[in-house]
């Protein structure tokens, strides 16, 4: 079985993609609905521990954790050190079931794949991407976003050329849905004769 890692920078289609990889028979996961559900059980107590105030009703309060976490390189750092294994415990759990299955393929979205090193883990690497100004438009376009949070985000993110440099498969999101699928119809052919 190999296994994928999907990635790319904010508002690029990533979330888009990995339905489609889905709706061929993929099965995907992706890093930010692991973290969702961990906000709702795993993580609950280690991050109160850490963070005190930052759970409600046995739920991590995102807005409450965001008040020690934005601005503070160390407490963030401290938040990843948590949450990072768990994430990896849960893809790996993923895997599994997958390959018990009798899968071919398996994709992780892992919004921040090159960030964190995890490029080993993967037999291939597909970076979604898409023009500039489509990517700040989708953006902007999300409620509570402003240019000054894009702007950080994108800041903290390798940039898009390099990933696209580093990547086995690129998905151009700046087309049509239609295109976009069969650019990934065209990667799925590839791995699976590969």
């Amino acid at each position: 079985m190999k296994i994928i890692g999907l990635t790319g920078s904010i508002g690029m289609g990533k979330t888009t993609t990995t339905k489609m990889f889905e709706q061929h028979g993929v099965p995907a996961i992706g890093s930010d609905d692991i973290v969702h559900a961990l906000y709702d059980n795993e993580a609950v107590e280690p991050i109160e521990s850490l963070f005190p105030g930052s759970t409600k009703d046995g739920k991590v309060n995102r807005a409450a954790l965001s008040k020690y976490v934005i601005g503070n390189s160390d407490a963030f750092a401290k938040l990843e050190a948590l949450v990072h294994p768990l994430v990896k415990l849960k893809q790996d759990e993923f895997v599994e079931v997958a390959r018990q299955k009798g899968h071919d393929l398996v994709l992780l979205d892992i919004p921040l794949l090159f960030e964190i090193g995890a490029e080993e883990r993967f037999n291939a690497i597909i970076v979604v991407t898409c023009d500039a100004d489509v990517q700040r438009q989708r953006v902007l376009s999300r409620k509570n976003m402003t240019t000054e949070k894009f702007e950080a985000i994108l800041a903290k993110q390798i940039p898009d050329h390099e990933k696209r440099r580093r990547a086995d498969h690129i998905v151009d999101t700046s087309v049509s849905l239609k295109e976009t699928e069969a650019q990934v119809i065209a990667i799925i052919n590839i791995l699976r004769h590969s």
